[in-house]
């Protein structure tokens, strides 16, 4: 079922939008943790040569199979864990993952395996919703937050991704947060993060 809500969910045009940001700038060999149902495949640059993916549900990859068949590069499934990725630490140009920081179970041992598998100087490219800076709205985020992980597949409202990036020794290096497009009481909901992260060329 979450696949499908996933795919409804984050379809709308705004949100096309913001996958279209996420994705400029990448190249080469890259590892998406949380493929899903494929979306962000359209929206990849001409630069991308091929696209390893990390998906834990039979459901999401079948989604998918539709834009992989029209894809224009290879696309492989090469896990089920976005903790724990079976490749050599560096076999990556670039990770991509979106909307999917708030759902693995640790979060931080995520993060820390985005910054081993991508090379150095390679980047992190990240597409999140997280904890909002607005008191208020933070605030309805931890009431509703354990909520949100029942009904949604694990989903957190509170987490940070910027901080999740920097702690795993990842450099931040351009960000965007805002409120997407709608009602306010949607807000606990829609605060979202892009965000593009490096890796040191000495790490």
């Amino acid at each position: 079922m979450v696949p499908r809500l996933v795919e409804k969910a984050l379809s709308s045009g705004d949100v096309r939008r913001e996958r279209t940001l996420v994705c400029e700038g990448l190249s080469g060999r890259v590892l998406e943790i949380g493929f899903g149902s494929g979306m962000n495949l359209p929206h990849l640059p001409p630069s991308v040569t091929a696209v390893d993916a990390v998906e834990p549900s039979d459901l999401g990859w079948e989604m998918s199979a539709a834009r992989r068949g029209t894809a224009s590069l290879p696309v492989s499934r090469v896990g089920l864990d976005g903790q724990r990725v079976d490749a050599e630490s560096s076999a990556y140009d670039a990770v991509l993952c979106t909307f999917s920081l708030c759902t693995i179970p640790d979060a931080a041992l995520a993060a820390r395996e985005m910054a081993r598998l991508v090379r150095p100087g390679g980047t992190v490219h990240v597409l999140e919703h997280g904890l909002s800076p607005d008191a208020g709205v933070a605030r309805w985020q931890r009431r509703l937050d354990p909520i949100e992980k029942r009904v949604a597949g694990g989903c957190h409202l509170t987490r940070d991704p910027v901080a999740l990036l920097e702690q795993a020794g990842l450099e931040v290096v351009d960000r965007t947060e805002r409120y997407l497009p709608g009602p306010a009481v949607a807000r606990p909901w829609v605060y979202g993060y892009r965000l593009l992260a490096r890796r040191a060329i000495s790490g």
